[in-house]
């Protein structure tokens, strides 16, 4: 790609198509947390983990809890680094240690203390906290795009934190004017 203008969806939302074939993203909604030429880093936002609660997990790392956070629910991330947490959040946090800012409308902090601050109330006032995350080699994301895998669209706080879940694919979907109940499994060819 020496040359070629990059794409960069840094701060976008993936929107899994139909059909994607890897059920781990079917109907996925992914914020992309970085993109450059070296490949894409992102974290699934609409898929919560069936077995782990915010409480359970801080149990599990001896922070005690003393907020009322502790029934929030765990997301599976992505594939990569199953056991390795992120928090996605909003740009009212930063970490002592690191947060990467995306835009300005949000922030991704990876270190501990983020969790250590949700445990006492001191945490992002909107947070997901998540286990794992979605990454693409040099070109790669590009080459599913292509292949019609990934719609992308803008992310907005409302759509990844004042959304529920079971609803985020098909409101980012929407926001793109697309009826989902139209769309194929089928990669169209030119």
């Amino acid at each position: 790609m020496t040359g070629a203008s990059q794409l960069d969806l840094t701060g976008q939302l993936l929107v899994a198509m139909p059909g994607m074939g890897d059920p781990r993203f079917d109907r996925s909604v992914v914020f992309v947390c970085a993109h450059s030429d070296e490949g894409a880093m992102g974290l699934i936002v609409n898929k919560p983990a069936t077995d782990m609660s915010l409480g359970e997990l801080l149990d599990q790392i001896e922070i005690a809890c003393t907020s009322n956070e502790r029934h929030k629910p765990v997301h599976f991330g992505g594939p990569v680094e199953t056991s390795r947490g992120f928090v996605l959040h909003g740009p009212d946090y930063t970490s002592r240690l690191q947060t990467l800012k995306v835009g300005t409308a949000f922030g991704m902090t990876a270190t501990q203390d983020v969790l250590e601050d949700i445990a006492i109330g001191d945490g992002p006032e909107r947070a997901l906290v998540m286990l794992g995350y979605a990454g693409w080699g040099p070109g790669q994301l590009e080459g599913e795009i292509a292949q019609n895998g990934w719609l992308t669209v803008p992310a907005t706080p409302q759509l990844v934190f004042g959304t529920g879940n079971t609803s985020k694919w098909m409101k980012a979907l929407n926001a793109l004017g697309i009826d989902p109940l139209g769309l194929s499994g089928e990669a169209g060819r030119a």
